[in-house]
């Protein structure tokens, strides 16, 4: 009881009100709060209510969909100080739209000290360097800082993640250097979501590079600005998973589902470039608040291919957030998104879907977050007789948000 009544920890993202706007753990070893091995148990759960209706050209019929409530998710939390600056989180999804069964997410070490050598070893480096170390969620932008990772959904101002959602779980490590508002970090990891010893196309994986810049100053007390250019590129991988590695499913339920197709397209509602085997890809994020007016936009460069391919073919993306807080703690916002997608497909089509979504948030407490938004998502130039062809989607979603 007394450990989870003191559940500060040091270097660490609040998973709260206090976590918003905040990207990389913060870096600081000025100060320790360890006194002892110290589990902080956490979690998160949202329930969201979905009134969204769908059409297409009627080529191929769509499910019709209605206004319900949707499966309940959840996550369990463990962030445990191990040392003086040695962190461990794992995230567990205890209830999820593709797996109503709970499985592991994945978690990492976070060291950002080396005293478990020797007090005080290599503190001069060490109060700038961090390293990550496991089967974790890959640092690749920015975007992923903000999105609605199963449950956890209470740092997302909106609903549902960008169209083409970077997010994936590879077992690597990263290393970060601080230096002032500025900041690095290079990492690698062994490019694969589901891992395996068993050999494809005579090698039992690929490998992927990661790499980040970034610079992030809070200028006066009213302005803050920030800018990260990241990368992340494979060699040949067996298959890659950087908008796919989701499991826990989009967050728009049963949206563009043919009619009497025998199971649930859980990422419907996101696109997949279908770069199986080989991708590069860059992301752009500048952020800036001022007062309670916030700016956070996307811009992603990518191409790629899949065996059999010839060329490599591209994708970009576009996505920008403007949002109002407000309120004594700013526990009111209001706020719109506007998200495009332009990519030439593998049967050489160019196609865009563009996203817009309005809406706004009331934090009743710190942990506790009321989310209602509008959305409208359209298909445009999929060839005849494809199930996106005049593809649209639009209505209204509520969303119930819950993280400590």
């Amino acid at each position: 009881m007394y450990a989870q009544s003191n559940r500060d920890l040091d270097n660490f993202r609040q998973p709260d009100q206090r976590g918003i706007n905040d990207f990389e753990a913060v870096k600081d070893n000025s100060t320790s709060n360890f006194d002892g091995v110290h589990v902080r148990i956490g979690g998160s759960s949202t329930l969201q209510f979905q009134a969204l209706d769908n059409e297409n050209s009627g080529t191929v019929p769509l499910q019709e969909i209605g206004s319900n409530f949707n499966l309940a998710t959840a996550n369990l939390d463990l962030d445990v100080a191990l040392y003086d600056g040695v962190r461990m989180h794992l995230r567990t999804y205890l209830s999820s739209r593709h797996h109503h069964e709970p499985y592991v997410k994945g978690g990492y070490f976070q060291i950002d000290k080396l005293d478990f050598i020797k007090e005080g070893f290599a503190s001069d480096l060490m109060d700038h360097m961090r390293i990550k170390i496991g089967h974790m969620e890959n640092n690749y932008g920015d975007a992923h800082f903000r999105r609605s990772d199963n449950s956890m959904s209470l740092y997302n101002p909106f609903v549902g993640n960008l169209i083409m959602d970077s997010f994936t779980t590879e077992v690597g490590a990263e290393v970060y250097y601080f230096r002032g508002p500025w900041f690095g970090m290079l990492g690698f990891s062994n490019g694969k979501l589901n891992q395996s010893v068993k050999e494809s196309n005579g090698t039992t994986g690929g490998a992927a590079f990661l790499a980040k810049l970034g610079y992030d100053k809070q200028i006066n007390e009213d302005f803050r600005f920030r800018l990260t250019g990241s990368l992340y590129n494979t060699g040949y991988a067996p298959s890659v998973y950087l908008y796919t590695a989701d499991r826990a499913g989009a967050r728009y339920y049963n949206v563009m589902q043919a009619e009497g197709a025998s199971g649930d397209n859980f990422r419907a509602s996101r696109f997949d470039p279908g770069f199986k085997n080989k991708i590069t890809a860059i992301m752009f994020n500048p952020f800036l608040k001022y007062g309670g007016l916030e700016f956070f936009g996307t811009v992603e460069l990518t191409n790629g291919q899949a065996l059999g391919e010839t060329d490599r073919r591209n994708t970009q993306q576009y996505a920008g957030e403007l949002l109002y807080r407000f309120g004594n703690s700013e526990n009111f916002y209001i706020g719109t998104r506007y998200n495009t997608v332009n990519a030439e497909l593998a049967s050489g089509d160019d196609v865009s879907i563009n996203r817009f979504n309005v809406g706004g948030g009331w934090f009743m407490t710190k942990n506790i977050l009321m989310k209602a938004e509008y959305v409208t998502q359209n298909y445009n130039d999929y060839p005849t007789g494809d199930l996106l062809e005049d593809g649209k989607f639009n209505g209204f979603v509520l969303e119930a948000a819950i993280s400590f």
